[in-house]
């Protein structure tokens, strides 16, 4: 698998960059993992609107789903043009999937994520887990046909749920969004310090943290998430590309 980080930034994104987004790419399936704000026009440096197998959105909060309902236009006119033959899946976790905005059923196919259900996109699947979040949120673990796994945790609080589904995962792509002094201030969310602790119960063989804060030196995550985990960190970036 290859993992294209399209954005990476809480909240809103940096200027020229992009909130949550990551294209998942395995075998000819393209997969991405959540829509937020700026990931449109990004996404389009890596890969075709025409080639996008599927979206995963974690939960509704703006940052992960911003783009999506432009996709979804995108997507229809595509179709109209006879650039894109077939319609874009969209595996959503949320309480009521069907009062969303999305207005071209006929296009986007919606499917509410089921915890505890695996879901096949090509020649991926996907697993997922309920996390601790202010809204339904889920984190996303995709294994290839050869057993390579990415796990993507979606935005959450310290939970057991989260170590459970980064079991030995390949490469654990986890929310940073504060620094450990600010641990406790703000639930639902990781400091890099608890990303760490989470990789090392894991036994993930590569931590990358993402979901970054709009303060401070991002570097020092590093340094607090290795005070847990002695395996490799990286900070995600836009455009930085992971090989599993």
């Amino acid at each position: 698998m290859e993992v294209t980080v399209i954005g990476c930034w809480g909240a809103y994104p940096k200027q020229n960059e992009a909130t949550s987004g990551y294209l998942v790419e395995h075998g000819g399936t393209k997969i991405l993992l959540d829509c937020g704000s700026g990931v449109l026009s990004h996404l389009q440096n890596h890969c075709s609107l025409e080639e996008l197998d599927a979206v995963v959105i974690t939960h509704i909060h703006a940052d992960h789903i911003a783009d999506l309902y432009s996709l979804e236009f995108a997507i229809l006119i595509l179709t109209q043009i006879g650039k894109r033959t077939s319609p874009l899946d969209v595996y959503l976790y949320c309480e009521n999937p069907d009062k969303l905005a999305f207005c071209f059923p006929d296009y986007v196919y919606v499917h509410p994520i089921v915890i505890g259900e695996t879901v096949s996109i090509g020649t991926v699947k996907l697993d997922f887990s309920e996390n601790v979040h202010d809204v339904p949120c889920c984190a996303v673990r995709l294994t290839s046909e050869e057993g390579r796994t990415l796990v993507y945790s979606g935005d959450t609080g310290y939970c057991q749920s989260i170590i459970d589904i980064a079991n030995s995962a390949d490469v654990l792509l986890i929310e940073s969004s504060f620094y450990n002094w600010q641990k406790g201030k703000m639930e639902g969310h990781l400091t890099s310090g608890e990303a760490g602790e989470i990789a090392a119960s894991a036994g993930a063989g590569q931590l990358v943290l993402t979901h970054f804060p709009h303060y401070g030196e991002l570097e020092e995550m590093i340094k607090e998430a290795s005070r847990h985990y002695d395996g490799p960190i990286t900070l995600a970036s836009c455009d930085m590309k992971i090989t599993i």
